[in-house]
């Protein structure tokens, strides 16, 4: 970027402690080992181990969690609260499996489960990483992921989501694409020619835009499907031959903290891009 043109901002940092539920917002955020702290660190299951999201089950958006006094909290509608503490403890361990990827985590019992499975309407487990847990990025050998789908962040630009909604029917929210990281102060998709950033002390690559799926199309607010839309749209003029993409998915070089507000600087840019973009 020339020195005349302005940084983008860190704008918005959201978490989601269990795969699929539903996230919040925060100020700052460390980051770990696998992603931000606590980020996709639980996950619900089938009794074989197989991981379960809002593609199959939607309601599960419905599910809100809170990081307060050391403890996960949850809630869901006529479900009395459930408190989860965030220090591990002991354990069953369970083998399951994300995308392929088989790993060992850690059963957090009967009556977790029970809560779960009767707001779902499934029969269900919650796990949540444990110390065994190992699960490589693809194509990276050293960079680790939680219970996320494949990488352990999400990119997504202000301008995209504002580009995207002058398009639709109706506007969406951001929270229709989940993502770790928003942006303000950038062109609409500048965030596909990123290949590097830093936030405060973090590096960060963008290595691979986010092909988008049915939960895009799930009422974060609801649960509940009404249209094909945001889907439909994007089909039009955001696509590579991997499908409809939005936003990027991001790896982090090294652990440490970043808070809204902060600079972020591109380190490098692609020469191209592989999306179409047609009809911009």
């Amino acid at each position: 970027m020339s020195p005349e043109t302005p940084s983008p901002t860190l704008s918005a940092i959201y978490i989601y402690p269990i795969k699929s539920c539903r996230g919040f917002a925060v100020n700052s955020a460390e980051l770990d080992n696998w992603g931000f702290r606590f980020d996709r660190n639980w996950m619900l299951v089938t009794p074989n181990g197989r991981f379960i999201t809002q593609r199959d089950v939607p309601q599960m958006a419905l599910i809100e969690t809170a990081i307060e006094a050391e403890a996960l909290h949850l809630k869901a509608p006529g479900q009395s609260g459930l408190e989860l503490p965030l220090s591990p403890v002991g354990g069953t361990g369970m083998e399951v499996e994300v995308w392929g990827d088989r790993c060992l985590a850690i059963d957090q019992g009967d009556g977790v489960a029970t809560w779960f499975s009767q707001f779902l309407g499934i029969e269900c487990r919650l796990v949540r990483l444990g110390e065994a847990y190992n699960r490589p990025v693809k194509r990276r050998t050293t960079a680790q992921v939680s219970f996320a789908d494949g990488y352990p962040l999400l990119l997504i630009s202000e301008a995209s989501l504002a580009d995207l909604n002058q398009r639709l029917p109706e506007p969406i929210p951001m929270n229709r694409f989940r993502p770790n990281l928003v942006v303000s102060g950038c062109d609409a998709y500048a965030e596909d020619t990123w290949q590097q950033i830093r936030i405060g002390p973090v590096m960060f690559d963008l290595v691979k835009p986010c092909e988008r799926c049915v939960i895009t199309t799930t009422d974060q607010a609801t649960g509940r499907r009404e249209s094909k839309e945001p889907l439909k749209t994007l089909a039009t003029y955001r696509r590579n031959k991997g499908g409809v993409i939005f936003g990027q998915n991001v790896i982090h070089r090294q652990q440490g903290k970043v808070q809204i507000g902060s600079r972020v600087e591109v380190l490098a840019i692609a020469l191209a891009s592989s999306i179409s973009v047609s009809g911009v």
